[in-house]
Order: structure tokens, then sequence, then C-alpha cells
């Protein structure tokens, strides 16, 4: 083999390894560097390279004392030796050599890296905004070890105003947005459904803490839709429940089960929406359909239904379908046979189970036959008392008188009552109940 040959090849193993050892030294010096800048800067990493961003004074100094510069690709003359600072050039790669030890890095003036945008131009539609920007926008590029053209993804920060549902007070509240996106000409953010200008301004120089560089856009107004759909539900008792049933907002998410009449406000709480389309189906049959942002329907009769709105607005604007799924119980009453009215929080009142019940009327008697309370709702009950004062531990007899929702007819009903009548002895579709309830008081 011609020596000149094995020299040349020698000579390019030699060099692999000196860059392997730069690259290692590299690495290692990301994050324990010797360098520093004097005056305002900050440090940055980027594919593993380290990066320098200055204000003003571009003087880096080295903690080590005295060392040898490099200005990169040349690892071979030195631009000064035995020093400790060097004032370094905007875009320029540099390494230091003292003894065994390498340490290679970038350097980036952000003064030359501003941002010179004259305008912001908004393209609006119902999903996005495009902003539209006219000016310069310096790229921050360097040519890595392997002369590689490396370039920083350089991000911007888009603000602009935006609405937030707030459960608390149950409306849209106006909410500072901010987005981070490539900084480029053209730069895509979410649309907002209130009118807002687009600010943007160049996370880079808060890094420096300086005030931000930031332009901002005339005022646009909205396109986009945006809804929050409740279901507000106002009926007298939960299922299964001997309480009052408490006004509160169902998202669609829930299912909706309680007994009829169920009462139901349907809000679509829309930003910017136009046209509004409710549907209310039992199975497959729409049963109502409504055109306004809220509206109120009773469920009187047992089955499932849905309530599925829809809105759009002139822009052409559309949100997708929202459904709530509710479910109408059977008619159904129960009645125990003690209550123990001792103010312990626990069973104090003589009160029924009960579900979908429309007609409710309880009388309550003494052994004697004296009628010592009555009431009409069946999410009510007797406390115990008569005329303001505890009443004596013992039998009292109940007689109670309802109707159901689920009647095929105004004139039949499902009998799900213990006892009924004669029919002759009743209205038709009335049915009766009776028996004996305990007041045991005992202690608490």
């Amino acid at each position: 083999m011609d020596a000149a040959l094995l020299f040349r090849g020698e000579k390019r193993e030699m060099r692999k390894v000196i860059l392997a050892l730069i690259m290692v030294s590299s690495s290692v010096a990301s994050y324990a560097l010797h360098v520093e800048c004097k005056g305002n800067a900050a440090l940055l990493t980027h594919a593993g390279d380290t990066l320098f961003l200055f204000e003003k004074e571009p003087e880096l100094t080295c903690k080590l004392g005295a060392v040898d510069w490099y200005r990169l690709p040349d690892t071979i003359s030195p631009v000064a030796s035995g020093v400790d600072y060097l004032y370094a050039e905007h875009g320029e790669g540099y390494m230091i050599k003292l003894g065994e030890l390498r340490e290679v890095f970038w350097v980036f003036d952000y003064d030359s890296l501003r941002a010179d945008i004259t305008t912001i131009d908004a393209i609006l539609s119902c999903t996005e905004t495009e902003l539209q920007l006219d000016g310069i926008i310096p790229q921050m590029q360097y040519t890595n070890l392997q002369g590689k053209r490396c370039t920083y993804p350089r991000q911007c920060r888009v603000s602009y105003m935006d609405a937030m549902w707030s459960n608390e007070s149950e409306a849209w509240v106006d909410s500072l947005a901010q987005q981070e996106a490539d900084f480029r000409e053209t730069i895509v953010v979410g649309a907002s459904p209130v009118a807002t200008d687009f600010t943007i301004s160049d996370p880079l120089a808060a890094l420096l803490e300086l005030t931000e560089d930031s332009l901002r856009s005339p005022v646009y107004s909205p396109m986009a839709l945006k809804a929050n759909p409740l279901a507000i539900v106002t009926t007298r008792g939960k299922e299964g429940e001997p309480s009052n049933e408490v006004e509160r907002p169902i998202d669609p998410s829930e299912l909706i089960r309680r007994s009829a009449p169920l009462i139901i406000t349907f809000r679509a709480n829309a930003l910017n929406a136009d046209y509004y389309q409710w549907n209310i189906y039992r199975g497959s049959d729409r049963i109502l359909q409504r055109n306004e942002a809220q509206h109120q329907y009773t469920f009187t009769e047992p089955g499932n239904y849905r309530a599925v709105v829809g809105m759009s607005n002139s822009h052409d604007c559309q949100l997708d379908s929202v459904e709530f799924l509710i479910s109408v119980s059977e008619s159904m009453l129960t009645v125990p046979n003690v209550f123990t009215p001792n103010g312990d929080g626990m069973n104090d009142e003589f009160r029924v189970v009960y579900r979908s019940i429309k007609e409710f009327h309880c009388w309550v008697y003494n052994r004697w036959g004296h009628k010592v309370y009555e009431w009409t709702d069946p999410a009510k009950g007797w406390d115990g008392t008569i005329g303001g004062k505890p009443a004596a531990e013992g039998a009292y007899y109940y007689v109670i008188r309802a109707l159901g929702t689920d009647a095929e007819s105004d004139y039949m009903l499902k009998p799900v009552y213990t006892k009924k009548l004669k029919k002759q002895e009743l209205p038709i579709g009335v049915y009766q109940l009776s028996g004996d309830i305990n007041l045991i008081r005992g202690g608490k």
C-alpha cells in the first residue's frame, strides 16, 4: 500500500477521533460550561449544542482563567491565546482549549434577531385564525461541528381575548388566551368567539428580562361559535328519595334520571350563535322541536328521551350536536310503618318514597279518628307535631290518595299501590293506600 495513502487514511481517522472528542466535550459543556457572557445573557441548547444569547456587549469570560480561543470551524489556529476573555461576533461558533479541556458554543446578539413586523392581518374561520405577518423575522442559524447548517426554532407568543364558562356564575367570562407558535410569516392559532385583537411578542426578550417586543393587530369581529349547553332540572324529588329536588345544571355526560312530572329548562349558553334547534325524541319519534336558545319542557310520561341541540350562525359556523339523555321513571309509591322525630336528623319525618306521582294527598288521624295533619306534596311529610307541639308516641292512621303519571289514558292508571278501594267508592283512576304509622321518639 502506498505510504502517502496510508498516511492520509490515518490522518482522516485522527480527525474523526478529534471531532468525537470535541463533540463529547461540547455535550458535557452544555451542562457545566466554564464560559460565561458578561452582562445580560441567557443560555440555550439546541440538538446538544450550547448557544449564548446576549444583549449589547458580547464579551465572553472563561472562569478557568487564561485559555486559547478558536473561531469555528478552525480548531487549529486560535484567534486569541492565553487570555480569559474574548469579544465574540453574532452567529459565530467558538471553542476554548485548556489542556485536555474542550468547550464549544455559539453566540447570538438579540438586537440582530429582533423581528421587524410592520402589520398583522387576521383571516378568521369557524375553527382557527390565520395571522399573516408582514415584515422580517431573522433566523437564528449556525453551522455545527459536522458542517451542517442548523436553525434554532424561534417561537413567538400570540395573545388574544377568549371566553371561559364559569360554573360558579353560570355565564361566560372574558379570559386571556396565550399560545406558543413557530415564529414565521403565517401563524395559526385558535378561533375566538369574542371581538379581539392579536398581539405577537418574542419570548427571547423575556429570557433577557427585556420588555418584550410586541405588535398588536386591529380588533376583529368574531366568527367562531362557543357553547356550553345545560339542562337545569326542577322537580319535586330525585328518584327514590323522599326529599325535594334541588335545582342544578346537568351536563350532557350525565343521565338525567328522575320521576315525573319532570321539568327541565334547556339552555344553549352560546356565544356568537344566531340559530338554534332543539329536538326532543322519545325513542325514534320526535315529540318537540324548538328554535330558541332557551326553553322549558315538562316530561309527564315515563320512558327514555333524548334532547338534542344544534346551533349555527350567519357565518355558516356550526357546532356539533349535543345530546342529553333523560329517563323518566314509572309510578311507584311506598309507605314506611314507623318514624322517629327525635331531632337526630334520621327518619325525623313521616314521608313516602315515590316516583312519577302527579297528584297526591295524605291525611293522618289519631286513634280517635281526629285528623291531625294533611299534605299534598309527596316530597314533604309530617314532622310529628300537632299544632306546633310534639305529638304523643303511638300508632296513627293514614289515608293516601295518589295518581301516577304512567296512565295509558285519562281514565286508566297502572295499579302500583298495595291497596285499592272499590271503584265506585273513588273517582276513576284514583287509588288509595291506608295503614298504620308508628311514632316513636326515643332519645337522640
